[in-house]
């Protein structure tokens, strides 16, 4: 796959604007694209060739440094549109930024200079068959002057349109041979490396068109160069988890008021009044007026604590406050987001009625989307962070998921 060539920009104010139109124009055909599983190709070169995609890379190597705010406010403004869209650069963006925490001079120069010319990191990182999902068995070991990279990945969000693969792998050297220090590994490496599988085999309810389906790495060979040890970013109080995160939470507050802006424009176009409610308007019927003002304060205070949440991120990045501060707002901004996505995308049939069930007019994306994206990691332990912060002065452990 060849990157395309990619726009400059220098602000958040532009990127938003872009964010914006890039929105206006995916939104026309996102329901059609889901329904018929229609891979949004297309709409990924346009996203790449738009220059949102290197908006974090840092100034000094030529991009436009965006903070963490900025970044999740644009990710916002695509799933508002299409959430399949929207998560697809999410590893982009975080594998850039464990890049910019834990590569070296060279690696981040060269890297760096890929995205700038448009290039699109996917990750390869989620296994089966563990006994939980933190277990790595995907290997890389010394093999002559190089390594090899051998296992199975499930869940490869962007695969499909993917330039470079962010691999997470486990050291396999019990000599020592490489002289690398054991731990987990990501390798990155161009998608058409030699003994890479790219299978486009994503079969969950939602997010159907995000190319979440699987990678095999069959002897593949890779340099020094391409690894980075992972644990300058995640075992340390970098804000690696948070950042993470907070670009999950706004996929699920843009589905949020995405759903909202649907259930808006079936009410006021197609639904019937209730015969009871005794007006000639679905939008007169005040138990209708009653749950869309209950709706909006939902999808309002996942926007707002988004926003704070994001705002404590990049005071994390700054160093002027605490990361575990951070952790904990984007903790609490996910939850709001979380159920936000879920129940207004399921009530826009309760206030739609019958009608908006038509599955022509697949309306029920936005539940299927929000069901299956905010099955990524559960809210309940998000509760029990914050819980634990409260009562015992507990921070929030260094994993990378919080």
């Amino acid at each position: 796959m060849t990157a395309v060539a990619a726009d400059r920009i220098e602000s958040a104010e532009q990127a938003y604007s872009i964010a914006a139109q890039l929105a206006a124009e995916f939104a026309v055909e996102a329901a059609e694209r889901d329904r018929d599983r229609r891979l949004p190709h297309t709409e990924i070169d346009r996203l790449a060739a738009s220059g949102l995609l290197a908006v974090t890379v840092p100034a000094e190597y030529g991009g436009a440094d965006l903070p963490a705010s900025a970044v999740a406010e644009v990710v916002r403004r695509l799933a508002t549109a299409d959430p399949n869209i929207a998560q697809i650069p999410h590893s982009h963006f975080v594998y850039l930024n464990l890049l910019r925490l834990a590569g070296s001079a060279e690696q981040r120069a060269h890297y760096f200079g890929q995205v700038l010319d448009g290039a699109r990191i996917a990750n390869a990182q989620s296994e089966r068959g563990g006994a939980t999902v933190a277990e790595i068995a995907t290997t890389v070991r010394p093999e002559g002057t190089r390594f090899r990279v051998d296992g199975a990945k499930f869940y490869c969000t962007g695969s499909l349109f993917a330039d470079l693969l962010a691999v997470l792998t486990r050291l396999d050297d019990p000599d020592q041979v490489s002289g690398l220090p054991a731990g987990e590994y990501i390798a990155y490496l161009p998608a058409d490396t030699p003994g890479v599988r790219v299978v486009d085999d994503w079969q969950g309810i939602g997010q159907r068109t995000t190319g979440s389906g699987t990678v095999t790495f069959d002897g593949v060979l890779v340099d020094r160069e391409q690894l980075i040890a992972r644990s300058a970013a995640v075992h340390r109080p970098t804000a690696y988890g948070a950042y993470a995160q907070l670009l999950h939470a706004a996929i699920d507050a843009g589905i949020a008021r995405g759903a909202l802006t649907a259930a808006t424009a079936f009410v006021r176009t197609t639904a019937r009044p209730w015969f009871e409610a005794g007006v000639t308007r679905a939008v007169d019927d005040p138990l209708v007026i009653q749950r869309f003002g209950e709706l909006s304060v939902a999808v309002t205070a996942a926007e707002a604590t988004l926003a704070a949440a994001g705002l404590a991120v990049d005071a994390a990045i700054d160093a002027t406050v605490p990361v575990a501060e951070a952790s904990l707002a984007v903790a609490a901004a996910k939850v709001l987001a979380d159920r936000a996505a879920n129940e207004v995308s399921a009530a826009l049939f309760e206030v739609g009625g019958t009608r908006s069930a038509a599955a022509d007019l697949n309306l029920h994306h936005f539940w299927r989307n929000a069901r299956t994206h905010t099955l990524h990691d559960p809210i309940r332990w998000k509760y029990q962070h914050l819980g634990r912060a409260l009562l015992h002065d507990n921070p929030p452990p260094l994993h990378g998921v919080i």
